[in-house]
């Protein structure tokens, strides 16, 4: 019985392994420390964590007898633990497993604890929820795991994948000190504005390269999921609570990015400011929305954030199709630039980057008269393909990774 289960997990893998392509990588595949035992990929459902992990079995090995991929949402973990499947896994030689949406199996931060505790021999690659953070630490599996998040495509990923272009990531040092060369270089190739348009209505997941006409179906499909199954795995959260949350995205998305009154939100939503809380807080953890507070973006809501944002501008245009051009440019900068840095709500301007860096950002009219004596303040501006001296194209900030 268990060969015949087994061989049915192997077929699937097979087949999920012949179909993916390795041309075109997300930048994590090359930052990514493979040979550490216990590796954690986090991130956005729809991100592309499961093709991470089949191109990177499928470029590093060659006899593919020693590895199995296996989804933890699959049927078989109805009538089987992930425990006795490990422990005969290695009894057959097995050396390498890839475990694909872990938060969708109950206790599995524990399991996995033990796992790699009584299987020295054994490496595992384990994808899930950008909210699994928490469950991270509770389990103790910090110390134990190297733990990478996997966020939505950048403006250069896109551009790379879409359009076949080579573009290399800047630093930001890169693009403050020299974005008139580096501006000069890409618009010899493409037209930025118009691609940069292009990327925030429909660029930030990799399944855009199936088709955009059924882009923004498979996005609210995406969200539905995260809402309906996604936390729920994580949260003990009701029918009627799925709903709520749902509704309150909807208003976020009338007046992102969202000053909150929680007084007032938890009257319109029908409940009390500590459920709100929680719904806020489990979109958070999900990966949906970006508090945004002077200490920076958290995870916790331990007191009212200066703002909320959706995780990108695609996001915005599933609830609202006439979005604000100011909103799509804020909650393009947030996601971009906190990837690899500390972003904060400052007292002057829009953004406080690396406790140093003050940007406003706008559209090509904006001046520099809010921000004119703040040392190190610059602007993102759009609709603009160069800028000059402290005025950088926000599009450039798309090329951070």
């Amino acid at each position: 019985m268990y060969f015949c289960l087994m061989e049915k997990l192997k077929v699937k893998y097979f087949r999920l392994l012949n179909s993916v392509q390795v041309s075109s990588k997300r930048f994590l595949f090359d930052k990514i420390n493979w040979q550490n035992r216990l590796i954690i990929i986090k991130g956005q459902r729809g991100t592309g964590k499961t093709t991470l992990l089949l191109q990177y079995i499928k470029t590093t090995f060659t006899d593919y007898s020693e590895t199995l991929y296996v989804s933890l949402n699959d049927i078989y973990f109805s009538a089987n633990t992930l425990s006795d499947m490990v422990e005969k896994f290695v009894m057959d030689g097995g050396r390498f497993l890839f475990l694909d949406e872990v938060h969708r199996y109950k206790g599995w931060s524990e399991e996995l604890k033990n796992i790699y505790d009584f299987y020295p021999d054994l490496q595992m690659i384990v994808t899930g929820s950008s909210a699994l953070a928490f469950y991270i630490n509770q389990a103790d599996l910090g110390r134990r795991a190297s733990v990478y998040d996997l966020p939505e495509l950048s403006f250069r990923e896109y551009l790379n994948l879409a359009y076949k272009t080579n573009f290399s990531a800047f630093q930001l040092s890169d693009i403050l000190n020299h974005h008139e060369p580096l501006s000069m270089d890409i618009n010899a190739k493409i037209k930025s504005v118009k691609l940069f348009r292009e990327y925030l209505y429909s660029g930030a997941y990799p399944f855009v390269l199936e088709g955009v006409d059924k882009y923004f179906d498979k996005l609210e499909a995406v969200i539905n999921t995260v809402i309906d199954s996604d936390i729920p795995a994580i949260e003990n959260i009701t029918f009627e609570s799925r709903i709520k949350l749902k509704k309150l995205l909807l208003m976020m998305a009338s007046a992102t990015p969202f000053k909150v009154n929680i007084s007032e939100l938890s009257r319109k939503l029908q409940t009390t400011r500590d459920v709100l809380v929680k719904y806020l807080t489990l979109l958070n953890k999900a990966g949906v929305i970006k508090f945004l507070t002077t200490e920076g973006i958290g995870h916790t809501l331990l007191r009212k954030p200066d703002k909320i944002y959706f995780s990108n501008s695609n996001l915005v245009y599933v609830f609202q199709d006439n979005a604000g051009r100011g909103t799509i440019r804020e909650t393009f900068f947030l996601n971009q630039l906190s990837v690899g840095y500390r972003i904060a709500y400052p007292k002057t301007g829009d953004f406080l980057v690396n406790g140093k860096f003050i940007f406003e950002v706008g559209g090509k009219s904006k001046t520099l008269d809010q921000i004119k004596s703040v040392d190190n303040a610059y602007l993102a501006l759009d609709d603009m393909e160069y800028g000059f001296k402290n005025k950088i194209p926000l599009w450039l900030f798309g090329f951070l990774y």
